[in-house]
């Protein structure tokens, strides 16, 4: 058996989304001591498989030397993009030409805005992907009753529920295999939310890892004091 190939954290955290009022970017605001991304990014640089970090940032972003890692891994920056796919492609194209070398590896894209991500969860994802040879992202099976609505908000039609999953992160794929599929959309002119939305359009077979309902993503201020609620406890 092949040794397995070696897996690189990629975090875009270039955006500037201020939806919550807050002057600072919301990876940066302050939540159980620390930044949210920094909360992010030791738990990702804690998982033993994990080599090490890229991180995609924003041109002007001066908060990022406010962070405390304090780890023998590597952590990699750079400049991102302006949407979230550019970042990560641009996070690819540094590991291949820097780090790897066009050899074989596996890129863990997350989100800098989920700091509640188990470590139990990201070993599961790990060895998922090992094993089946395929990609695969942490994913939660959805529990609410689901609704489609129009545009001014009204009810159109209740959505069965049953297979549908909320998308989490982190997703692993193998680096070129991701590079070319994020690559493709955007040549094709489709805009991806998510790593997985590339690889599906590629053709690519992508697992559904079940993951804790905690590993939340902070887009709201009622989302940060859950998330501070979450960080308290024991994860």
């Amino acid at each position: 058996m092949a040794d397995p190939k070696p897996i690189w954290a990629i975090v875009p955290a270039a955006g500037i989304g201020q939806r919550m009022g807050s002057d600072v970017p919301k990876q940066y605001l302050s939540c159980a001591g620390a930044p949210v991304l920094e909360h992010s990014i030791k738990t990702l640089l804690a998982v033993e498989r994990v080599a090490g970090v890229i991180v995609a940032l924003n041109a002007e972003d001066s908060h990022w030397e406010t962070l405390s890692l304090d780890s023998d891994k590597p952590v990699h920056t750079l400049t991102g993009g302006a949407e979230r796919y550019e970042s990560v492609e641009l996070a690819l194209a540094y590991l291949r030409q820097h780090i790897m070398h066009d050899e074989p590896c596996l890129a863990l894209v997350h989100d800098a805005v989920r700091p509640c991500v188990r470590m139990s969860d990201i070993d599961r994802l790990i060895d998922k992907v090992l094993s089946d040879g395929n990609g695969a992202i942490l994913a939660a099976p959805v529990k609410d009753t689901m609704k489609r609505a129009d545009d001014q908000q009204h009810v159109l039609l209740t959505v069965v529920r049953d297979h549908l999953w909320h998308a989490q992160t982190p997703q692993l794929f193998d680096v070129d295999e991701l590079s070319a599929a994020l690559q493709q959309a955007s040549s094709d002119g489709l805009r991806v939310t998510d790593e997985s939305s590339a690889m599906e359009l590629a053709g690519y077979p992508v697992n559904l890892v079940s993951a804790s309902d905690t590993n939340i993503k902070i887009t709201r201020e009622e989302d940060l004091m859950l998330a501070e609620f979450y960080l308290s406890g024991d994860r």
